[in-house]
């Protein structure tokens, strides 16, 4: 079964639309490179579309009626939105789950040293990266800091034009016979992910020269106690993470694709924001989940193996109905759900890694995969055959170009998402989301038409899966 190429029967409105569509969501990508900032800028939308803070209305015990709309934040680092329908929440809502952390480095928390007058910071890889992707390229800082009294310092280095940038350095080619002989696996090492940040010692007055030994290192204390107030012992509370610098920009010779960092998996997050704000006074009630710590298992507080999205369902039961145990697991096992994360894009260059009739091409539309997992579809929550019927009809009559694929050969790997822990609830749920090349690379790439498609997919979900 082959699949159209959207680009082939756009009309100019929609044309117009995909390149407004590409702008607002390449901003979303320049803004927001870490989860923390994901979620802090989905608040800020969601406010300006008239979302309230779930916790206020709990406080001032307001009763939920269809159309009225709430968020909740856990930790500042997962984010759940709500739009009350005019079906009884129990009868189950429509849910749009995607996550918003991506492979990154993380500073460690005893980070700074000096070595041969250079300094720099120490760094624990976060998901799976080919490390040495991430050697001679332009980093960024991006983090938070808190001290011992609750002030919370915000930090991000590297992305104003006048700034610095920072980066790993890699070995010569000239002497890297050893190097160039090991597998692509340990040719970086993960210890040898260092950030380099000075080479400048500090000066100043002869009695704190002869005093300070590692005279670079104090120069970095230096800069971040005069720009951040932040000393030494302040790393232990803090939060930063290294990721490319600079902003996302258009791909190719015709504008067709969009290079940015951090698109596994904010295509998919931003998407589904922008038709969560977009969609009015739906029938069933329409959710919205930006989630953390899928690339590490989706554990943790933040993770979606966390209650939080449970408890949030069931304070908005509370408001709604008469807040019943039993009734908050009906309304997730009444659910609806799209599993929002990206699929591997075909690449002829690396054609024998991909199975052609099962996989994901540029242009063809938002991907469904009917189940992920490895080795047997291990790990895989398998979306069943009457629920992609539903999907199916949703699609098509909402005009939205779609393909299925899986990732990659059968025997050679695979991938997973969050759909397998909201299966436990019962609900019937389905990995979606957009064509991703060069997935977990520094910088990846996406087609606008699949962009496009899948926001076009998520409202046409929200507003008409019953």
């Amino acid at each position: 079964m082959k699949r159209k190429n959207m680009w082939k029967q756009y009309t100019e409105t929609q044309s117009e639309e995909l390149e407004q569509l590409s702008e607002r969501y390449k901003e979303c990508l320049n803004l927001a490179k870490t989860e923390r900032e994901c979620v802090s800028l989905g608040i800020e939308m969601a406010k300006a579309w008239g979302y309230k803070r779930l916790e206020d209305c709990i406080a001032e015990g307001t009763r939920l009626e269809a159309g009225d709309k709430v968020y909740a934040d856990c930790m500042g680092k997962a984010l759940v939105m709500f739009q009350i329908g005019t079906q009884p929440l129990d009868k189950g809502m429509n849910i749009l789950g995607a996550h918003v952390d991506s492979p990154r480095m993380d500073v460690k928390q005893n980070p700074l040293y000096e070595e041969s007058e250079m300094a720099y910071l120490d760094t624990h890889y976060y998901g799976g990266i080919k490390k040495y992707q991430w050697v001679t390229i332009p980093l960024a800082i991006h983090g938070t800091v808190v001290k011992k009294d609750g002030t919370v310092q915000n930090i991000v280095i590297g992305e104003k034009e006048e700034d610095p940038v920072l980066v790993i350095s890699d070995l010569l080619i000239h002497i890297a016979q050893e190097q160039m002989e090991k597998k692509a696996s340990v040719v970086v090492e993960g210890e040898g992910l260092d950030l380099l940040v000075g080479t400048k010692p500090l000066t100043g007055e002869e009695e704190l020269q002869k005093e300070e030994k590692e005279l670079v290192k104090a120069a970095v204390l230096q800069f971040l106690k005069e720009n951040y107030d932040m000393d030494e012992e302040d790393f232990l509370s803090a939060e930063l993470e290294i990721v490319p610098a600079g902003k996302a920009r258009d791909c190719g010779l015709d504008r067709s694709m969009i290079l940015g960092y951090g698109q596994d998996d904010r295509v998919c997050a931003f998407t589904s924001l922008f038709a969560m704000l977009e969609t009015e006074v739906p029938e069933r009630t329409s959710c919205c989940i930006l989630v953390d710590k899928e690339e590490i298992g989706s554990v943790g507080a933040t993770g979606m193996h966390s209650r939080f999205f449970e408890d949030a369902v069931a304070e908005v039961m509370a408001l709604t109905m008469d807040g019943d145990s039993l009734k908050v697991r009906r309304t997730l096992r009444n659910s609806y759900m799209l599993s929002s994360d990206v699929s591997a894009a075909f690449d002829p260059l690396y054609a024998d890694a991909f199975e052609k009739k099962n996989t994901a091409y540029f242009g063809k539309g938002l991907v469904f995969n009917k189940f992920t997992g490895s080795r047997g579809k291990n790990n895989s929550n398998d979306a069943n055959a009457e629920y992609i019927a539903k999907i199916r009809q949703v699609m098509d009559e909402s005009g939205v170009g779609f393909q299925t694929a899986e990732m990659g050969r059968v025997d050679l790997g695979g991938g997973g998402t969050i759909a397998y822990i909201m299966a436990n609830y019962g609900m019937n749920v389905i990995d979606s989301g957009v064509a991703v090349l060069s997935m977990h690379a520094p910088y990846e790439v996406t087609s606008k038409a699949d962009i496009y498609e899948a926001y076009k997919g998520y409202k046409a979900f929200l507003k008409d899966m019953k």
